[in-house]
């Protein structure tokens, strides 16, 4: 073959390879949220639409968990771009508290805001008599699955208290959804739920039949520390509740891993903060995420990406 047909074919061949290479290749995001019946599992949905619409080449999808340490042993070992979870969560992973499910120190962690509080809700059928968290003694109380984020919280509510969970008739480690529907059917006397304000298993039962929300006492808050807060559940989050509730309060932060590209850290911390009005169209405990907290109180670093956008807001 003549050195200029030889020169020719192989311009082809190149050319060919070429064409068959994307101009950008997709980016894959993962979003760990929690169980279908809480509040990170709606939030993970719409912050998955945001990514996909808004960032090139971005290919997304949600995956539903047993929520905070199940979300942060994942990031840390890859197997997800972006994860809610809960700040005592956050900071027990960062230290490799072993007991809530860390066996060592996550040291790939990376914050990308913190966002919206949790807020710990002690639901009871009103027909068990619970009327204060004391009345829990001797009876049936679902603490949300092993490890999670809820349960984590229990356990450290309980010790405040001077309880533990041999005061309950029984302990159960079940999901929001499942919990719920144990009290509906007469097998279980109350749930402890943290989330958002209004998440949906809360007003499901609440609709079901009548309810009572027990009260964490403020001493709690103060024993405990940051992150932890006093808080209050409004009157008229839920059907029947006719008085506000003192409780607790977590800040949730949205999680990444030193494993992602600045670009696209920057990228999904910018969208988040552009598209707000779809997060709070997915769910009302969305309306308190804002870019002015979204530095504060985080006990794992800023991921670099998110820096450069809050450093761009003038919050750094």
């Amino acid at each position: 073959m003549p050195r200029s047909a030889t020169r020719l074919a192989a311009a082809a061949v190149f050319a060919a390879a070429l064409a068959a290479v994307p101009a950008k290749a997709q980016d894959f995001i993962n979003v760990l949220t929690g169980g279908t019946s809480g509040v990170y599992y709606p939030l993970g949905v719409a912050l998955s639409e945001i990514y996909g619409k808004t960032i090139e080449g971005a290919r997304t999808q949600v995956q539903s968990t047993k929520a905070s340490v199940e979300n942060l042993n994942l990031l840390q070992q890859g197997k997800g771009e972006i994860g809610f979870a809960l700040g005592d969560s956050v900071k027990a992973a960062a230290e490799g508290n072993a007991e809530a499910g860390f066996a060592k120190p996550l040291d790939k962690l990376r914050a990308i805001a913190a966002i919206y509080p949790n807020y710990v809700q002690i639901v009871a059928s009103k027909e068990s008599g619970i009327a204060a968290f004391a009345d829990l003694k001797g009876k049936s109380l679902s603490v949300g699955a092993p490890k999670s984020g809820t349960e984590l919280n229990a356990r450290a509510i309980f010790g405040a208290l001077g309880m533990s969970y041999d005061d309950l008739a029984r302990t159960e480690y079940l999901p929001f959804g499942e919990s719920v529907e144990l009290i509906k059917n007469r097998q279980l006397d109350a749930t402890l739920q943290s989330a958002g304000l209004g998440v949906a298993s809360i007003k499901d039962l609440a609709t079901s039949l009548p309810i009572s929300v027990v009260a964490v006492p403020a001493e709690v808050a103060e024993k405990l520390g940051a992150p932890f807060q006093a808080a209050t559940i409004p009157a008229g989050t839920y059907e029947g509740q006719a008085e506000d509730v003192p409780t607790l309060a977590i800040t949730n932060i949205l999680v990444t891993h030193s494993g992602l590209s600045d670009d696209q850290a920057y990228q999904m911390t910018k969208q988040l903060f552009e598209n707000l009005d779809q997060m709070v169209a997915a769910h009302n405990a969305a309306k308190a995420i804002s870019l002015e907290n979204a530095v504060k109180g985080l006990p794992i670093p800023l991921h670099p990406g998110a820096e450069r956008y809050y450093k761009e807001k003038g919050l750094m």
